[in-house]
């Protein structure tokens, strides 16, 4: 066992004869929107998201499937499986086979086998000092997951949610090699400081967030102030809230205000649907790197900075 799950990895890495390591995940997920082609190919991506989060390559999927079949006709499985399938091709994965378990509500995701080579491994143990943070994709899936459920989110905030969420992370987990990322971490259910919490105590260092940096889906601050806020997305801000403070010392709280900066607090805690990575890569390549993320049609932005520990927060907020 190379990675375990004592600092929630993404994923496990297990040695293997061959000089490749073993990648093993598996994620699940409920239904954020009604679309069951949009459902499958969003389950999909964010749990082949995972073994891009490690440094590797997915290779192989399983499909896990919970479906009603006494509730839903078949169609609708149908449309989620060939979504998934073609997510996986597009991403050079083999669908191998899978698991049905009937289920009052409708959940799908993949168990994903895949390998990384000598030296690619990311993790959240494998971050420096000095390095700089890169978010590759912006936040707010689960404000907007919230205001769909509630009817309010527009056609443009759901479309953009829709194709963040579908988006696969390979692109930018190979720019990522390029630039010399050497940990990395997918940013879904912790939200953005509960990943960068989980990097930051494996790795032994701290970190600066710069909250005016951080790519936003549209329209989030306005369904926050709505009080769109995801029960998963509070949660997450009262558990980091011990390891986290402002720039001038005082602690976070654990429940948010409507200030426009407590609310980019909330965001960098909301609980994410296939979410970009948050890259750990040496400060002189971040702007490159963002320049290249891009280039790609990602919407990067250089977020923050790690350093060594000291006797205040783990992260600190500016």
């Amino acid at each position: 066992m190379i990675v375990d799950h004592e600092f929630s990895d993404d994923a496990a890495i297990v040695r293997v004869a061959g000089g490749r390591d073993l990648v093993l995940t598996a994620d699940v997920i409920a239904p954020l929107v009604d679309d069951p082609e949009a459902f499958g190919a969003i389950a999909a991506a964010n749990s082949l998201s995972d073994v891009w989060a490690m440094g590797g390559e997915p290779r192989f999927a399983l499909n896990l499937v919970f479906f009603p079949d006494d509730l839903l006709p078949l169609d609708i499985l149908d449309a989620i499986l060939a979504s998934s399938a073609r997510i996986c091709t597009e991403a050079g994965v083999a669908v191998v086979g899978g698991h049905t378990v009937r289920d009052p509500e409708v959940k799908f995701g993949l168990s994903v086998t895949g390998d990384v080579g000598p030296g690619e491994l990311w993790s959240n143990r494998t971050a420096q000092a000095g390095q700089a943070l890169v978010l590759t994709k912006a936040l707010g899936t689960g404000v907007i997951g919230q205001a769909i459920k509630n009817g309010i989110a527009s056609e443009a905030a759901t479309a953009a949610a829709i194709h963040s969420m579908m988006t696969l992370n390979q692109t930018a987990a190979r720019i990522g090699h390029v630039h010399g990322t050497t940990a990395a971490t997918d940013v879904t259910g912790f939200g953005l400081l509960g990943h960068l919490r989980n990097i930051v105590r494996g790795s032994n260092v701290a970190a600066t967030i710069e909250l005016a940096q951080l790519p936003l889906l549209p329209q989030v601050k306005e369904y926050l102030r709505e009080k769109m806020c995801p029960g998963g997305s509070k949660a997450n801000r009262a558990h980091v809230a011990r390891d986290t403070a402002w720039a001038d010392g005082t602690p976070l709280a654990a429940e948010g205000d409507e200030s426009d900066h407590d609310l980019l607090a909330s965001l960098a805690c909301d609980a994410q649907t296939s979410g970009g990575l948050l890259l750990c890569l040496p400060a002189v390549r971040a702007d490159a790197c963002v320049v290249e993320l891009r280039a790609a049609g990602l919407p990067a932005a250089r977020i923050g900075s790690l350093a060594a520990p000291g006797a205040g927060p783990r992260i600190t907020l500016r």
